[in-house]
């Protein structure tokens, strides 16, 4: 292949990524304005839902799309480092919101 053809297919490529994440956040908003705006057409739990699968969806299109991350062995290895990279960081922001919640019971306990 050329360089011309490695373009076109990175070119595809992004803008596919591109036009899947415009219409996985158009969906997680339409299903918030369908709800604000007409009172009882959609629950909120539904909403809730839509917008966490489509948020996981939307992180998935990055991977692949953006990052070049897919399942082959050595981008496995990116991954995982990927996910233990945000699994880190998951504790150290949950730990801190516990540690933080806790000593704010404590000290609205005296007053």
């Amino acid at each position: 292949m050329n360089r011309r053809d490695d373009y076109r297919r990175e070119l595809r490529a992004y803008l596919t990524g591109l036009g899947l994440a415009v219409v996985l956040s158009v969906l997680a908003f339409g299903a918030v304005g369908l709800a604000e705006g007409v009172p009882g057409a959609i629950s909120r739990s539904t909403v809730v839902w839509t917008i966490g699968l489509t948020a996981a969806v939307q992180v998935v299109v990055h991977f692949r799309y953006f990052l070049h991350i897919d399942l082959t062995r050595s981008k496995r290895d990116d991954l995982q480092l990927i996910l233990f990279s945000a699994l880190i960081v998951l504790l150290m922001v949950a730990g801190t919101l516990w540690i933080l919640g806790d000593l704010r019971d404590r000290m609205m306990a005296v007053l």
